[in-house]
């Protein structure tokens, strides 16, 4: 069996050639019409020399093109690696740099930054410019070492729409960079045939039991119904890469918008009639629920919100399952290091002091400093077995820490701290690269998030730690406001501390218009450092 990206979307063109593939706007594309688009763009890739392990970075926000370009790159053997685009020059080069780019397809809008940081990265040498609508001016003097091939449309015309003829491989390399907010970004490397079973619907997600072969997926399929799924957070990220790939596999049609606008979601949904929506967490559901209720819209068609990568906080998971009382609302966790650790769904009224709660399976186990499984009623590393990643690209000492041999089996060991409970299910409690030391206490800073931002008062919040004199780090929030009327710190000091200890109460707050957000939903801590250090607390605690 290959168990590789390519050959399983082909057996789903294969199987169900005149469904439906992707919808962006008024645009849609069958199986089949995807198929030729992502053979001609591979047709050209090969004819630049494109093929296995070459590393051809997509700088793209969500799109027909997208999709095109991460399908093609897959069939000649090529390795894609997703560029966040909202990286400043300096970022870009270091990206192109680290992972070794020899070809970069970027939306147009993108372009100046990236030929700009292009010109000091000697080993990219063909760029492929995909057209905006509108579209943004290049300004074509910023080209200097990297030669601007082709656009992509052009690309696509001198190709051919039949399917090259490869062998490829279950060992094909998949890698995703991860790591843009609390350090330089990281390339984690997985065999194609793992991240299809721990996040591509290779093993079932809720029996955990694994798929029979690599025609299951389009087999089923195309015995059934095809379903509509709306896909948005960033295909830059494995939140929205891997569910695409697993509707695309299983003969589902799948919706892109080109960026987020929660108004103009809904008035897709009412259009399309997706069964699935898939959101990352508290950033983009907040933004929904509040468009929805200012314009509601015929919604019924959902039948499940899936939120992952990011918090979805008690409050949000109680709101969404009261304006929309036919769906379940699920909370997954994961990273790009482990693929699916778990998945819950939401109840209401849950303890929002309570982090994120999962049914364990499919190799998530929470271990010591040793590796080995803890007791019921433990906190330890959340940490993964079975299918895992190969390591780190080019970051042995990373890879050397995290990737180990336990008892003869290789698991992974990530920063998130977790708790197994009585019942065998694991509650995730934060990560461990982002505590609040404080006094010689830990504080984790998502569980204060997650109580924070419970408060009817804020709107989002992002803690952090600030220097104090006699505890060494004091617990600290930049928040964002309900409306307009200030805030009764009081008020929200009592709430917190209903739910946690006083040591992990905000002592210093500082009020933003708007909490910066990386593209996935993540909190960007760096930009809440910098925002507290410039300014007077709007609060600071006795």
């Amino acid at each position: 069996m290959s168990n590789n990206f390519a050959d399983l979307f082909e057996h789903a063109v294969d199987a169900m050639p005149e469904r439906t593939a992707l919808i962006e706007g008024d645009f849609a594309l069958t199986y089949a019409e995807l198929d030729a688009r992502a053979n001609r763009l591979a047709d050209h890739l090969g004819s630049i020399g494109v093929g296995p392990g070459t590393h051809v970075g997509f700088q793209m926000h969500n799109g027909i093109e997208t999709m095109t370009t991460l399908i093609a790159c897959f069939k000649v053997r090529a390795v894609p690696i997703n560029i966040n685009y909202r990286y400043g020059v300096d970022e870009l080069r270091y990206l192109y740099d680290n992972a070794d780019l020899e070809v970069l397809v970027c939306h147009e809008t993108y372009a100046d930054a990236a030929l700009e940081a292009l010109a000091d990265v000697p080993s990219a040498i063909h760029v492929l410019i995909v057209d905006d609508e509108p579209p943004a001016p290049i300004h074509t003097d910023a080209i200097t070492p990297a030669a601007l091939s082709a656009s992509f449309e052009q690309a696509l015309l001198s190709g051919s729409p039949t399917r090259r003829t490869v062998a490829r491989s279950p060992d094909d390399l998949f890698i995703m960079y991860t790591g843009g907010t609390t350090g330089r970004p990281k390339g984690v490397m997985w065999r194609q045939e793992d991240i299809w079973r721990v996040l591509g619907g290779g093993i079932d997600f809720y029996t955990g039991v694994p798929v029979s072969d690599e025609y299951q997926q389009s087999r089923v399929g195309a015995q059934g119904e095809p379903g509509t799924w709306f896909i948005l957070p960033p295909l830059i990220h494995a939140a929205a890469m891997m569910p695409t790939f697993t509707a695309l596999w299983s003969g589902n049609a799948v919706i892109f918008e080109p960026k987020f606008d929660a108004h103009r979601v809904w008035r897709v949904v009412e259009q399309r009639r997706p069964q699935i929506m898939v959101i990352t967490g508290d950033a983009m559901a907040r933004p929904l629920i509040d468009a929805y209720r200012t314009a509601p819209v015929d919604a019924s068609s959902l039948v499940a919100i899936a939120s992952g990568a990011a918090l979805l906080s008690q409050p949000v998971k109680n709101t969404l399952l009261e304006l929309f009382p036919s769906s379940v609302v699920s909370d997954a966790i994961g990273s790009s290091e482990t693929g699916f650790g778990g998945i819950g769904f939401a109840q209401k009224d849950d303890d929002p002091g309570r982090g994120p709660r999962v049914q364990s399976g499919r190799g998530a186990i929470v271990v010591d400093d040793t590796g080995h499984p803890v007791a019921p009623g433990t906190e330890g590393w959340l940490a993964k077995t079975g299918a895992v990643p190969i390591g780190y690209y080019k970051d042995p000492d990373k890879t050397e820490r995290l990737f180990k041999t336990v008892d003869g089996a290789r698991i992974v060991v990530t920063d998130d701290r977790a708790r197994v409970e009585a019942d065998g299910s694991v509650t995730l409690i934060g990560r461990g690269n982002m505590v609040v030391n404080t006094g010689g206490e830990k504080v984790y800073v998502e569980e204060v998030e997650s109580v924070v931002k419970a408060h009817e008062a804020i709107y989002d919040a992002v803690v952090i730690g600030v220097p104090h004199e006699r505890w060494g780090q004091q617990v600290a929030a930049v928040v964002s406001v309900v409306g307009s009327q200030p805030v009764d710190f009081a008020a929200l000091e009592r709430h917190v501390r209903a739910y946690l200890a006083g040591y992990k109460v905000p002592r210093q707050i500082w009020v933003a218009e708007m909490i910066t957000r990386a593209p996935s939903g993540k909190p960007d801590y760096r930009w809440a450092e910098e925002f507290a250090a410039g300014r007077t607390p709007d609060h600071r605690a006795d």
